[in-house]
């Protein structure tokens, strides 16, 4: 089973590719992660990488293809893989789509986290993190039980992503549609576009991908 996650930041979409490696059995694949990590290992590819990235520039589609194209066929994504991040434009989408047709690994779901755009920037506004353990909190939604002390460690320090405020989120959710809008209609037009609601809770959220999914190996009896 091979699916892409699309949603903007805050949709959630980490915690549910967090939940499907584990149920499912698949591997997640951030194409950030995997520049990191070409670059790190010194491969041919992780050097080219490199030295565009030092410059500044953005790297080619083709190179982050090709890098996808030796992640997945690395043994632990055989049972499946869920895309993050990529792909991100209509051109890209057709780049993959080449590539897994190469190595008979198609697409079964393209999976929509839907969401509301003012209170997907309240959601995010409000986080913080204990600088400790980093178990998070929101302004609105989980406070810790005592002010000021985390509830996990008793840290007392919290720190906020800078990025997370109204104008910085608004401004990021922007972006990601204005990308993202063209591939909807792409993949609906394949058949495998599904959408669910993204402003649910986590559970729920959850259930409606298995749906989707069906049940995991094993869930019977889970």
């Amino acid at each position: 089973m091979n699916l892409i996650l699309l949603g903007p930041p805050g949709a959630g979409k980490g915690t549910q590719a967090k939940r499907l490696e584990e149920r499912y059995g698949l591997v997640q694949i951030s194409t950030g992660d995997m520049l990191r990590a070409e670059v790190k290992s010194g491969s041919d590819l992780g050097q080219k990488a490199k030295g565009i990235m030092e410059r500044g520039e953005l790297v080619p589609d083709a190179l982050v293809i090709a890098m996808l194209g030796a992640r997945v066929s690395q043994p632990d994504a055989v049972s499946g893989f869920i895309l993050d991040g990529f792909p991100r434009t209509v051109p890209q989408a057709e780049a993959l789509d080449v590539l897994l047709a190469q190595k008979a690994m198609p697409l079964s779901h393209v999976i929509e986290l839907q969401v509301n755009d003012a209170a997907l920037v309240d959601r995010i506004a409000g986080r913080f993190t204990c600088a400790e353990c980093g178990e998070g909190y929101h302004d609105s939604f989980k406070q810790p039980a005592t002010a000021g002390i985390c509830d996990k460690c008793g840290g007392t320090e919290f720190i906020r992503r800078a990025d997370d405020n109204a104008t910085t989120v608004g401004a990021r959710l922007e972006a990601y549609h204005r990308q993202t809008a063209p591939l909807l209609p792409y993949y609906a037009a394949q058949g495998t576009l599904r959408v669910v609601d993204g402003m649910a809770e986590m559970a729920e959220v959850a259930r409606q991908i298995e749906a989707i999914l069906g049940a995991p190996p094993g869930a019977s009896n889970s």
